[in-house]
Parts: structure tokens; C-alpha cells; sequence
């Protein structure tokens, strides 16, 4: 009698997807356990009450990631228009009423849990694109720009009000699904000749009357961004002062960076969690780099990669658009997220407020993330399934042949 395989190999879809999504989760209460000190001191609490509450939210994560894993394709398909409308709905809630965290009314509440709507909508959105390039030719320029320019373009606008960084984000991973399918260049360069002047009226719009609070905070990360500015001898107090608050962050990350060496102080050594805001969350890939070293923060990267890779596998190995695009599409907002995140704690651009996806500790995010695997995990099993059925037909008519 054969001994029972692990539950990895009795699970459908691609494996080595499974394996990452396992690595981040461990990964993630390794990191949160040893980074979130400042935190529990806070809340009055122990580190392993914030360990156990990230186990219980990644538990959450993963039983969101296996539900959307178990839900046919052809349900993501079918509601995809409807997802759109719902997520464009939650975006002008949270204008009236979002609950405002760090200046940014980002978040609403439902039933006592808060989320944020715009990661919902990057996820909507990317369905909404893959279903209307399947269903539509998008022959003419008009109804490409009615079918896709225009819901986009207030999810975009809508996400702005709230995050300049995720609207950025976003656009940029529509871009990329856009031209990789099989939608008309010529539409994509008028495309990208409307979107200028509409990021031009956005400008004209805020400057005169402030509609667009996220492009000061983007303006000013930005101007901010240099710590070689503390080295000018003609600062006035006033403006080294302000300086070194608004550059303190990258400024810690990078002490965080450099002290690290190649194998790191170890778990649980760091020194900047102590100083480094919101080392649990926003910083948490610089506690990693600082405590695990280079090699730790190459590991990490590469998991990311890796994850890249078998969509981009996967995604060749798709028949129907829809299933290539969401793919593409999810399993892009997933990894640049976590580039943005890296490159951010190792101070080569501004801070943009992304956490590092099935990593930082959070909340809703992470059963938001979770569903996001499981949707590109339920494209795998069909593909697994499909393929499974095909080779049982041939086996059947060969065996017909044969016996013929």
C-alpha cells in the first residue's frame, strides 16, 4: 500500500506557485515576529500577540486564495462586468466616506472590516480588461475607447484621490496587458496621447483648486527624496530641520541597508525596528535585508521572480484571452508591487506607501492578495484539468483504434 503524497502534490495547478505562496507566508511571520517590537509596545501587547494575529490573518489569506482557487473560470468571466461596476461603486464611497490613515482616505468599512477599495479595483479591473478584449473586437477606435478608455480612466482618476502611486501603478500594468494582447497599436498611441492631456488637466485642476490632495504628498516625496541635501552648509535651521524629518525614513532604511552585510546580524537582531517607521508594514523588506543580509533579500526577490516567470509559463500556455490576460495582469500588479516595495526601503525612489505582498503584516490586504493568487492558481487547474482530459480522449481513441 503507497504512503499518501503531501498535500502540495494532491493539489491542482502549478506547483512551484503553490511552493511560493507557502515561502512568503513563513517568510512573513518570521519577518513580522522579529519587526513588530514598536508596534506591540504600543498596543500594549507581546510580539506574539501580533503573531498570532498575522497566522490568523494569513489563514484567512489562504482560505481566500483556496476558495478562489475552487470557483470555476467561467465565473470570473461572467461577473466580470459586474466586479467593474462594484469596484468603481466602493472608489466614490470612499471619497465621502473613507476613513482617512496617514492623510490618505484610503480605506472603508463594512461591517467593522476595513479595506481598501483600490486594491479590489486593480483586480477588477485587470478581469474587466481580459473579458472585454476576449468578447469584443475592438475594431474602431470608439469602441475601444468606450469599452476600455473610459471605465478605466475613472477607476484611475477615482484611485488618484486617494493614492497617486497606486493609480500609477495600475496604469502602467493596463498598459502592458493592453499591448501584449491583441488590441490595435494605433489605439494604444491615441490612447497614450489622451491620457497626457488628461494628466495635464488633472495637474491644471489641483493646482488651481487642490482637488488632487496625493499630488502634493507625491510632490513633496519626491523634492524630499535627496539626503545628500543635508550636507549644504547654507541650510537655514528651519529647512534642515524640516528636511531631516521628511527624509528620515529613507535615511533609516538605508543605515538598515548598509549595516547588513552579506549574511546579516540574524533573526530577531535588528536595530532599526526600533526606529524605522512602520518596520512591520511599509519597511518590513529593509528589517528582512537587515537581519538575513544580502543573500535574505536576494531570496526574497527571487521568490517574486519566480512567481513572474511561471505566469508568463503560464500565460503561454493559455488558449482563451481572458485566462492570458488576467494571468499576465495579476501576476504583474503582484510582483511590481514588491519591486516598488524593495526599491523603496533601499532608497532608490521616493516612498510610496506599498507593502510587500503576502509579507507585510496587514489586514484585508493579505485576503485581498490571497484571491489574487487563487484566481491565477484556478487558471492553472483549469489549464491542468483541460489538459487531463484531452490526453484521456486520445488515450480512448487510440485504445478504440487498437481494438478496432
Amino acid at each position: 500500500m503507497s504512503e499518501p503524497n503531501p498535500i502540495i502534490y494532491r493539489l491542482r495547478g502549478d506547483k512551484v506557485i503553490w511552493t511560493v505562496v507557502l515561502l512568503l507566508s513563513l517568510t512573513s511571520l518570521a519577518a513580522v515576529y522579529s519587526s513588530s517590537c514598536s508596534l506591540a509596545l504600543r498596543e500594549g501587547k507581546t510580539t506574539f500577540d501580533i503573531l498570532l494575529r498575522q497566522l490568523s490573518l494569513i489563514v484567512l489569506g489562504l482560505t481566500a486564495l483556496y476558495i478562489c482557487y475552487k470557483i470555476p473560470l467561467k465565473y470570473y468571466r461572467s461577473f466580470a462586468n459586474i466586479l467593474m461596476f462594484a469596484s468603481i461603486g466602493l472608489l466614490i464611497a470612499t471619497i465621502f466616506v473613507g476613513k482617512s490613515i496617514n492623510s490618505a482616505s484610503r480605506w472603508i468599512e463594512i461591517f467593522g472590516f476595513s479595506f481598501q477599495p483600490s486594491e479590489i479595483a486593480k483586480i477588477c479591473t485587470i478581469l474587466y480588461i481580459a473579458k472585454t478584449v476576449e468578447k469584443n473586437t475592438l475594431e474602431t477606435f470608439n469602441e475601444f475607447t468606450l469599452r476600455i478608455l473610459v471605465p478605466v480612466s475613472i477607476v484611475l482618476v477615482l484611485i488618484l484621490c486617494g493614492s497617486a502611486s497606486q493609480a500609477l501603478l495600475l496604469a502602467f500594468i493596463c498598459c502592458l496587458i493592453l499591448y501584449v494582447s491583441d488590441v490595435k497599436r494605433s489605439h494604444l498611441l491615441k490612447s497614450a496621447g489622451i491620457i497626457g492631456a488628461g494628466l495635464i488637466l488633472i495637474l491644471i485642476l489641483h493646482f488651481t483648486f487642490g482637488i488632487f490632495g496625493r499630488i502634493d504628498t507625491a510632490i513633496s516625496r519626491i523634492k524630499n527624496n535627496d539626503t545628500e541635501q543635508l550636507n549644504n552648509k547654507n541650510l537655514s535651521p528651519e529647512d534642515r530641520k524640516e528636511l531631516e524629518n521628511s527624509t528620515f525614513q529613507k535615511r533609516m532604511a538605508k543605515v538598515a541597508i548598509s549595516s547588513a552585510g552579506i549574511i546579516g546580524k540574524g533573526p530577531g537582531k535588528s536595530t532599526q525596528r526600533y526606529v524605522l517607521p512602520h518596520p512591520y508594514s511599509d519597511f518590513i523588506y529593509a528589517i528582512i535585508v537587515e537581519e538575513y543580509g544580502l543573500i535574505g533579500g536576494v531570496v526574497v526577490l527571487m521568490l517574486y521572480l519566480w512567481l513572474l516567470f511561471r505566469c508568463m509559463t503560464l500565460a503561454y500556455s493559455c488558449t482563451k484571452p481572458f485566462s492570458r490576460i488576467v494571468v499576465i495582469g495579476l501576476g504583474l500588479m503582484i510582483t511590481f508591487q514588491a519591486l516598488l516595495h524593495m526599491m523603496v526601503n533601499v532608497t532608490l525612489i521616493p516612498v510610496t506607501g506599498h507593502t510587500l505582498p503576502l509579507i507585510s503584516l496587514g489586514g484585508t490586504s493579505i485576503i485581498i492578495m490571497g484571491g489574487a493568487f487563487g484566481i491565477i492558481l484556478s487558471i492553472s487547474r483549469t489549464i491542468e484539468i483541460t489538459k487531463e482530459n484531452n490526453t484521456k480522449k486520445i488515450e480512448a481513441n487510440v485504445g478504440e483504434e487498437n481494438y478496432n
